[in-house]
């Protein structure tokens, strides 16, 4: 039987690529506005979904066979 070659198409790449972009910019934004907010549990739940969009990001390099370091 033969195996399926690890490999990624083109618009598989491109896919991953667009899902890196958009979490990649969610977390900044997040990060951002995690700093101009004054109430602390308000703070908390942004940086949270700052993390969430990070690890995301994070997925999308392991997809793509990278290792990804802090």
């Amino acid at each position: 039987m033969q195996t399926v070659p690890v490999m990624i198409s083109t618009k598989d790449l491109a896919y991953l690529s667009d899902m890196f972009e958009w979490n990649f910019t969610a977390s900044k934004v997040a990060n951002h506005y995690s700093k101009e907010v004054q109430k602390e549990e308000i703070k908390s739940f942004i940086l949270k979904v700052a993390e969430v969009h990070k690890e995301n990001c994070e997925k999308c390099i392991q997809m793509l066979g990278g290792n990804y370091e802090n």
